[in-house]
């Protein structure tokens, strides 16, 4: 019977292929190439030459021996210079990373030196170029506060209080609301007068501002008029008090006027802070007069101040009376950023202000009596009233977009 296995052609002819070393020609065309593989008739003879026990255990029992490394002098010494050089380039490296500790850059990438450079420039941009010798200020006021060495006056008003707090408006007068003042020769540089200004912007800054614009510009101090709410909310009465504020009655402001201090009201009060947005720069009713009264018995010059940039600030545009009522207070606004923002809607919106110190209205013209007088102090609040409305008209067509 013929063996099948030669039909693959794993024997093939003599000579031409075998079943050891070698296939078959049938066998080549099938692997598709013609070369024949490489022998590894080697591995026999290997096999013949190894001891009884390196084929039972696989391994050399006798270690096989190398020969002795040939000694390199002038190698070594190339390698001991390089040893040397890269130690002295490591010392270099660290020294400069100590002398430039400072310039050593954070995780975010971002350079000591460089964030340094940035807070000293917004530091300079915020305060003024004179930074440092505000801040030196500031602390030494806090140190001497600490002692206990500083005075007020009968009404509570503390003048280095009053300094802290213009330091502290500054950068939101002067960069947050690039406030312009105008009129300021018109504010007398000694004696007694009577501020008169709108009120609008649902939250009183304007006073506030205000009081720094006469600080800043005329170097005096306002003593504000406040309303009884100012005066009995925790904290803010205390704080109030210190930077000069009193009530606002006829008594507390002729004895203000008669010292020689300037005392600045607000006859809008809450009607004029609290009025819708849609009635902006629409000014309320001034009172009874009160506040001409006050100047006529001090002899004392009544300033129109004119102050455009407060209605934008907190957009009034809707009230909840019910529970203001229930707080206590005169109105609960609603704006369009608060409460639906929570207190990022408190951030007052970067308004241009403009404020204009107008010509006095003189009152030492006036006989003592003249105060007494209901058609006279009518007259006089209405043409206060009715300088203040149409300087408002005007600045507010100075200014153009609240914004921009």
């Amino acid at each position: 019977m013929k063996d099948e296995r030669k039909t693959i052609g794993s024997g093939g002819t003599p000579g031409r292929g075998n079943r050891e070393t070698s296939p078959s020609a049938a066998a080549r065309s099938l692997a598709g190439g013609s070369a024949p593989r490489k022998p590894a008739a080697k591995k026999k003879t290997a096999a013949k030459q190894a001891t009884p026990d390196e084929q039972t255990t696989g391994t050399s029992t006798t270690p096989p021996v190398q020969p002795p490394p040939t000694e390199k002098p002038h190698l070594r010494a190339v390698t001991d210079e390089d040893a040397a050089a890269a130690a002295a380039a490591a010392a270099e490296e660290a020294a400069r990373r100590t002398r430039t500790a400072g310039s050593a850059p954070l995780s975010a990438g971002i350079p000591l030196d460089e964030i340094f450079v940035a807070v000293i420039e917004a530091a300079q941009r915020v305060l003024g170029t004179d930074w440092e010798s505000r801040v030196a200020t500031l602390i030494a006021t806090v140190r001497k506060r600490l002692s206990g060495d500083y005075e007020v006056d009968e009404f509570g008003f503390d003048p280095e209080i009053a300094e802290v707090l213009t330091a502290a408006v500054e950068p939101l007068a002067e960069k947050w609301f690039r406030l312009e003042v105008r009129g300021v020769e018109n504010i007398p540089e000694d004696g007694g007068a009577l501020l008169v200004a709108n009120h609008s912007g649902t939250v009183p800054l304007d006073g506030l501002i205000t009081g720094y614009a006469v600080k800043k510009y005329a170097g005096r101090d306002l003593r504000p008029l406040g309303a009884d709410l100012v005066f009995s909310l925790p904290g803010v009465g205390q704080i109030a008090r210190k930077v000069g504020a009193t009530l606002a009655c006829q008594e507390d402001a002729e004895r203000l006027l008669t010292k020689g201090e300037l005392a600045g009201v607000w006859p809008e009060g809450f009607k004029g802070v609290g009025k819708p947005f849609a009635e902006r720069y629409k000014l309320q009713r001034f009172g009874r007069g009160g506040f001409v009264s006050s100047a006529m018995r001090a002899g004392v010059p009544i300033v129109p101040v004119s102050i455009v940039g407060a209605e934008e600030i907190y957009p009034l545009v809707g009230n909840v009376p019910s529970l203001a009522r229930l707080l206590g207070l005169p109105y609960l606004p609603i704006t369009p950023f608060f409460p639906l923002l929570g207190p990022l809607g408190l951030i007052p919106l970067p308004s241009k202000w403009i404020i204009e110190f107008g010509e006095p209205v003189r009152t030492d013209a006036y006989e003592p009596e003249a105060a007494d007088d209901p058609m006279l102090l009518f007259n006089v609040t209405d043409q206060v009233r009715e300088t203040i409305q149409q300087t408002l008209y005007q600045l507010l067509v100075d200014r153009g977009n609240a914004f921009f």
